[in-house]
């Protein structure tokens, strides 16, 4: 009865997720006749998944192998634990590896059979651009570096991304959020010789570091810290730029270098108050003379002049968390001044607006008289209504904007005019939403192939992350990706775009979404125990781990590279942090790992710090991270009625238990030694690397014991071993990158019928030693990218 017992509580955890990564299921040899694959689910799953238990809400009583198609979805849960190995669970009895593997087989085979018969590519709705796309369609449209987050809401994320059509509600709010952007930035493009007087502030994080180590790129060479913005000035004007600065009372004479695109424009001399400021800390505020600067967008940094390279104790923190533990910490308290605020006020004494970079690019001619202003305006709103809308205007459709630049033009001329007009186009459904028009022809529920225009958006969002470039939209317009030659085209025109800087969206998008480095801003390590980790160092992390990415993508290596790899990228400070030797300087470079205790994803910082807490590691979210990630087996959440990890007793003896320790009290219990015994083993091999992703021998005074078993029976206890492990049976990790891939090329969430596909796109890659380019072209050429679902007849009840 225990033996019972144990297989259905790992089946239980089995049937809400769990599975691993065994064996090439789909290379295994002939399957046999589905008589005897029925007969082995007999035998090794119906103990559990019976109608009378329904280990997790399934029952396989009376599922028939020949018929699996007709239940894809229960089909494909099961082809995903039986190719992880992962049921029948490790306790039980299970089949030899032939028979495993013909009974994955068999199902793979019958439900893609099924699937090339009647192929489904989905439904998409329409999806309105995001935050990161909005920014970069106004970077390309306008030559304008915006911050979308000053007028538009956060996004909501699903499945890992926040480009998923469904979960992009739209609301009032949303909508006159986009109405106030299309002000705003119509008003920085155009210039506004009337702007009135205000004053900008920007902010330094309190998390952030001004070491003299820390250049601020963008700041000129020979300073430290401070800050650095790309700043609109709307007009030719005099403008006074204000520094806001926190010290310590050791600090007493610092130089502050205020520049224009890397120009000094000041030299601001700092004295710390004996008094101290408002905040009792010496904070205050010191002033540049009004300073003259041409209208467009400038980039502007307060920086100090660097005078030491330490050593020095700088002990800046937030205050949310220094307070907390009843300390006195907070910004400012450091031997060096810090700068807190940025402050830009004007402008005053406008004198005109210069030829800018975005004037540039709407302003393609210029009216000399009167009559001249409606054949320019409409020439200017065609094209860039036609980048704007990604795709030509109709005469109709300039019509309509025309009253915009008539009603602009006559309170304010032609400029007025443009920019009226202008603010209309980015208000526009046409340009917020990338609609997809259904073709008349398309019959209710049947495949149908989407228009050119529409697919050449599809492969731009997916790549660059921004709206398609001229060429490939005038390949669009010609028809040129459609037809017998579309496919040729097609690979042609991404492996341009692949070599494009603009690729690296794929790492700064795909990949830190799919990899969860935003989860990085929700850990801050404990200042008692680890004070040199700051934010600087954070963003370093994950520019590493995009750099790395973008470098599989670049240079075409193979996805496994993800986790084998013997090399990353790094800068100075960070390489000091990792312990590698011979980096000088703020930029980053390519550099092999030293020894095998780092490798790939597994070696850096940004996955290691985002599955620690602030004062230890934790073994189990390293290993729920590499389980659900990567492995695409998310463990279930744990049972209400369970203690976490941190309840359990912290001490024995006298003295603090180590994390193995606690784990192992932990996992005493039967319910939570199901679900813990597949994810311990990982986080275990990764327990050397500390909360900071520093190697480490110790912990607490103890040697560290890493030892486990992954659950296929292999022992694990280094980084090396378990990367060893992984690569045994690299189709899970394939195919979860796949998947994910896929998600984030077609703004949907997958789903069981987009399966076969994922197969089919991972095993063409396996030909070709797994190549990123593999991936990519196999996601662009197949029928979910290339086509869409047309939307069921409505019928109408009485």
């Amino acid at each position: 009865m225990k033996r019972v017992a144990s297989a259905c509580l790992a089946g239980l955890a089995l049937s809400l997720g769990l599975a691993g990564t065994i064996g090439f299921a789909q290379r295994s040899p002939a399957t046999s006749p589905a008589p005897e694959q029925n007969a082995v689910i007999r035998r090794y799953c119906v103990t559990c998944h019976s109608d009378a238990r329904k280990t997790g809400g399934l029952s396989l009583a009376s599922f028939d192998v020949a018929r699996a198609a007709e239940h894809a979805d229960v089909a494909e849960k099961m082809i995903r634990k039986l190719q992880a190995g992962l049921m029948p669970p490790p306790s039980s009895a299970r089949p030899d590896a032939a028979t495993h593997a013909a009974l994955v087989a068999a199902l793979e085979t019958h439900v893609d059979t099924a699937a090339a018969r009647k192929p489904n590519p989905g439904v998409r709705a329409f999806q309105r651009l995001n935050r990161p796309e909005y920014a970069r369609a106004i970077h390309d449209l306008l030559a304008l570096d915006v911050d979308a987050g000053a007028w538009l809401p956060l996004d909501q994320k699903s499945g890992n991304f926040d480009n998923i059509a469904d979960a992009q509600a739209l609301s009032p709010t949303l909508l006159d959020a986009y109405l106030n952007a299309a002000s705003a930035i119509s008003r920085m493009a155009v210039g506004d010789r009337d702007a009135p007087t205000v004053d900008h502030t920007f902010t330094n994080p309190g998390y952030v570091s001004q070491h003299p180590w820390d250049h601020v790129e963008g700041a000129p060479y020979g300073t430290r810290g401070g800050i650095v913005v790309d700043h609109v000035f709307p007009a030719d004007a005099e403008y006074v730029f204000e520094v806001s600065l926190v010290a310590g009372a050791n600090s007493k004479f610092e130089d502050v270098d205020v520049s224009v695109n890397g120009e000094r424009v000041a030299l601001l001399e700092y004295e710390t108050g004996p008094a101290g400021g408002a905040d009792g800390r010496g904070g205050r505020n010191i002033r540049t003379e009004p300073i003259p600067v041409r209208a467009g967008q400038h980039r502007v940094a307060a920086a100090f002049v660097r005078r030491i390279d330490g050593p020095y104790e700088d002990l800046i923190r937030p205050h949310d968390w220094s307070f907390a533990g009843g300390g006195s910490g907070g910004p400012g308290i450091t031997t060096l001044p810090h700068v807190r605020d940025f402050i830009i006020k004007g402008p005053y004494q406008a004198t005109g607006i210069s030829e800018t970079p975005s004037r540039q690019r709407i302003f393609t001619c210029r009216p000399t008289v009167s009559s001249e202003e409606r054949p320019c305006a409409r020439q200017i709103l065609s094209r860039v209504g036609a980048d704007a809308y990604r795709r030509s205007l109709t005469p109709g459709e300039v019509d309509r904007l025309m009253p915009f630049f008539e009603k602009g033009a006559g309170n304010g001329g032609f400029d007025a005019g443009i920019r009226t007009a202008l603010e209309a186009m980015l208000a526009s459904p046409h340009f917020i939403f990338r609609l997809e028009r259904e073709p008349d022809t398309a019959r209710p529920g049947a495949p149908y192939r989407v228009a050119d225009v529409d697919l050449a958006s599809r492969l731009s969002f997916f790549l660059w992350g921004t709206p398609p470039d001229h060429e490939l939209l005038t390949l669009a317009s010609a028809g040129k990706l459609s037809g017998p030659a579309s496919q040729a085209t097609l690979e042609k025109q991404a492996r341009r775009m692949l070599a494009d800087p603009r690729a690296d969206a794929l790492g700064v998008r795909f990949a830190a979404q799919w990899l969860r480095l935003q989860d990085m801003d929700k850990v801050h390590p404990d200042p008692n125990n680890y004070p040199n980790f700051d934010n600087n160092l954070a963003d370093d992390m994950r520019h590493e781990t995009k750099l790395f990415f973008n470098s599989l993508v670049r240079d075409d290596r193979s996805v496994l590279d993800l986790y084998r790899a013997n090399y990353t990228f790094v800068n100075e400070r960070l390489a000091r942090h990792y312990g590698f030797p011979n980096v000088s300087g703020t930029q980053f470079r390519r550099v092999e790992y030293p020894d095998d205790t780092r490798q790939g994803l597994l070696g850096q910082g940004s996955i290691l710090v985002q599955t620690s807490l602030a004062n230890r590691t934790s073994p189990v979210l390293r290993g729920k991270w590499v389980m659900e990630v990567l492995m695409g087996t998310p463990p279930p959440p744990p049972p209400p009625d369970v203690p976490t990890l941190d309840e359990t007793v912290e001490a024995k003896n006298g003295r603090m238990l180590t994390t193995r320790e606690r784990m192992e009290m932990h996992r005493s219990n039967p319910t939570c030694n199901s679900c813990h015994r597949f994810m311990d083993p990982i986080g275990l091999a990764l327990d050397n690397f500390d909360v900071t992703a520093k190697w480490r021998e110790r912990e607490n005074g103890m040697p560290l014991d890493t030892r486990g078993t992954f659950y296929d029976g292999t022992p694990i206890t280094t980084p090396a071993e378990l990367t060893r492990a992984l690569m045994k049976r690299p189709v899970p990790l394939v195919r979860t990158f796949t998947e994910n891939l896929l998600a984030y090329a077609l703004g949907r969430r997958t789903e069981s019928f987009d399966q076969p596909a994922i197969r089919a796109i991972a095993r063409a890659a396996e030909a070709n030693d797994y190549r990123m380019s593999s991936f990519i072209l196999g996601i662009i050429k197949s029928d979910a990218f290339q086509m869409k679902q047309a939307a069921p007849a409505v019928t109408n009840h009485p």
